[in-house]
């Protein structure tokens, strides 16, 4: 029951966002989808559940961004933030090879910025601003996904490759990483103790798989490159 509350929740902040169009609301009107799941299973102790609620919700915002994206790519160019930029960037990347993604250089200090914002985040507002910053990269991720595929000669196969796997390894971690640091804060707003013991084991994975997202990326970027610029027919 609750998973399908947070799915029609999000589902209905797409639609609210699409209403109102102000860019920097849609990330908080996802969050508010699930926010309060991942509170009330944390202060059961049920870290594991918290996590599952919110990977689920995850998965919402990245159907939901892709859709609407490949519905219609001119209107969600300004409805996300950095939804343009974003594609931009990576529509050059798909075209030529050339970019963030193939670089180590350029994509380790951005996704270390990036993990290290969103961690602080979470134990600094218990979750309130992290959130919000995955909402965000996660519709940056969409948008380009769905443009893709309504460019694309076969875009129900670009859908799915869009999704790098070591983009999915990343949203898992930080989905994991966001609710464990949430934790402490919001225990002592709300009086609850944090089992650690159910916590310590998901956040070293989590960890671990950020490691994994990067060495991915390394070795297989230049080759996912390839074989999207082949199913995209450029």
């Amino acid at each position: 029951m609750i998973g399908v509350v947070i799915v029609a929740g999000t589902i209905f902040s797409y639609v609210l966002g699409w209403l109102i169009g102000v860019p920097a609301l849609v990330p908080f009107l996802n969050t508010l989808a699930s926010f309060p799941f991942m509170v009330a299973s944390l202060r059961r102790g049920r870290v594991r559940v918290a996590i599952a609620h919110m990977l689920l919700w995850a998965l919402t915002l990245a159907i939901c961004a892709t859709t609407i994206s490949y519905a219609d790519p001119v209107r969600t160019d300004a409805l996300f933030l950095r939804g343009a930029s974003y594609r931009a960037e990576m529509f050059t990347w798909v075209r030529t090879g050339s970019g963030a993604e193939s670089t180590p250089s350029l994509f380790i200090p951005q996704q270390a910025r990036d993990a290290s914002i969103f961690a602080a985040a979470a134990a600094i507002t218990g979750g309130v601003l992290a959130m919000p910053m995955g909402a965000a990269l996660m519709n940056q991720m969409g948008h380009y996904v769905g443009t893709l595929a309504a460019a694309s000669a076969r875009p129900w196969l670009t859908m799915l490759l869009g999704w790098h796997p070591w983009a999915v390894i990343r949203i898992v971690s930080f989905v994991a990483i966001g609710v464990v640091l949430s934790a402490p804060l919001l225990g002592r707003i709300l009086k609850f103790s944090v089992d650690w013991r159910a916590a310590k084991s998901p956040l070293g994975w989590a960890c671990a798989g950020l490691i994994v997202d990067v060495v991915m990326k390394w070795l297989l970027a230049p080759a996912w490159q390839q074989l999207l610029v082949h199913i995209v027919g450029w």
